[in-house]
């Protein structure tokens, strides 16, 4: 009977570890995702050139948010990105004296955004023709 509690409370144990190890992974796999989805000026400046066609930036920069045209009807794609990025710090404590205990916790977090909006602007034959970005962070 004992021998049976202990094999009971193993399994649970080992269950519990893997799926916590696992959805650790998942976390880690969805924020590595997101992170090589971001797209930065470096990106920007580096990738993107005058007469390039449309595929190009397409590959180079992912589909725009807008596309749409300007006073002489030539296209324009624009990338309007915007990140949130939060942390978090907590501890806390507890403390027994006899048949008196304490908990105590602490913990602050800040909060910052980045925009970026690139303006990537075609001439007549579907090159870049120009194209423009700002960045900000707060």
């Amino acid at each position: 009977m004992v021998r049976n509690v202990i094999t009971i409370i193993l399994v649970i144990s080992i269950a519990a570890s893997i799926t916590g190890c696992s959805a650790t992974r998942h976390a880690a796999d969805t924020q590595a995702g997101l992170q090589g989805n971001r797209l930065t000026v470096g990106q920007v400046q580096k990738e993107i050139r005058k007469g390039m066609s449309g595929a190009e930036v397409a590959a180079a920069l992912g589909s725009p948010n807008i596309v749409t045209t300007d006073e002489q009807g030539r296209e324009v794609w624009i990338y309007d990105k915007i990140s949130t990025d939060r942390v978090v710090s907590e501890s806390s404590g507890y403390g027994t004296l006899i048949l008196f205990g304490y908990r105590g916790s602490s913990g602050s977090s800040s909060t910052s955004q980045q925009t970026l909006t690139i303006i990537v602007k075609y001439d007549n034959e579907r090159k870049v023709r120009d194209y423009a970005y700002h960045t900000s962070r707060f």
